[in-house]
């Protein structure tokens, strides 16, 4: 199997960390090869954090280059638009629609991009979702990540059997059940 590129994009908080380990654990039980790279700007809460997950036979490094990423998960809009550009031509862009105003907006130092979305669309093949108001309709906004994660699982090579048990064994246990019904509302969507 050629190497599969996936980067998770967001901010601080959002469960970046948390997703890269399902990832990571889902690549190892598919018998792959596998490296995980975590890059943090001022991740305590709202700053920018990047991960990268690459599996395959036989992976040599953790980092994925611009042009490369065949998925990016990004858990919001902004985040979004500063990494499209490591998006290989046919890969899936998987967008969290939803705003949070980094430092230099919220200071009133910069603006928060207008059409975001719109101007992704010009040139990636992007999905959308707000996951955040879908995790709400569940009773727990903090599993939004989840149901994001089930809309990318659509364009990986495991079966849904694989994405609970590696679910089960990386999130908190009392979580397990709204963390499943997460993923499978984003798998539906």
């Amino acid at each position: 199997m050629m190497t599969k590129n996936i980067m998770i994009v967001g901010v601080g908080g959002q469960g970046t960390l948390l997703t890269s380990r399902i990832l990571g654990g889902l690549a190892l039980e598919g018998g792959y090869d596998v490296k995980l790279s975590e890059v943090h700007g001022m991740a305590q809460r709202g700053g920018s954090v990047v991960t990268f997950v690459r599996y395959g036979d036989k992976v040599a490094e953790p980092i994925v280059e611009e042009g490369w990423a065949d998925v990016i998960i990004a858990f919001e809009r902004l985040e979004a638009l500063r990494y499209a550009h490591y998006l290989k031509k046919n890969g899936a862009l998987i967008v969290n629609d939803w705003r949070i105003d980094p430092m230099p907006v919220v200071i009133g130092a910069a603006k928060y991009p207008e059409n975001i979305l719109d101007t992704l669309r010009e040139n990636y093949k992007v999905y959308t979702v707000n996951a955040t108001e879908e995790a709400k309709k569940l009773g727990n906004s903090r599993v939004f990540n989840m149901i994001v994660l089930g809309i990318a699982a659509q364009h990986m090579d495991f079966d849904k059997e694989t994405w609970y048990a590696v679910i089960e064994k990386t999130v908190p246990p009392k979580t397990i059940d709204i963390n499943k019904k997460a993923f499978e509302t984003g798998y539906q969507l």
